[in-house]
């Protein structure tokens, strides 16, 4: 999924510009270039974290498995 990510992140990073040029109409290159950077590591984070939470849902489902396996074994 390293592709996807990479999307993910460039869409933030277009996004964040485009939010800036909506903001100020008059944003200068310095500000979309740190409007585009944020965007792109926020991305980034975010899909961190949606990655994280979705592994804690998938460790808790086998855990739970896990214990009623042994559950019905006694």
């Amino acid at each position: 999924m390293g592709l996807l990510d990479e999307v993910g992140k460039i869409a933030g990073a277009v996004a964040a510009v485009e939010a800036e040029e909506k903001v100020d109409p008059a944003a200068g290159l310095l500000a979309k270039g740190v409007a585009a950077v944020a965007g792109f590591e926020g991305a980034g984070k975010l899909e961190e974290l949606v990655e994280k939470k979705e592994e804690e849902k998938k460790d808790d489902a086998d855990n739970a498995r896990a214990a009623d396996d042994t559950s019905s074994q006694t």
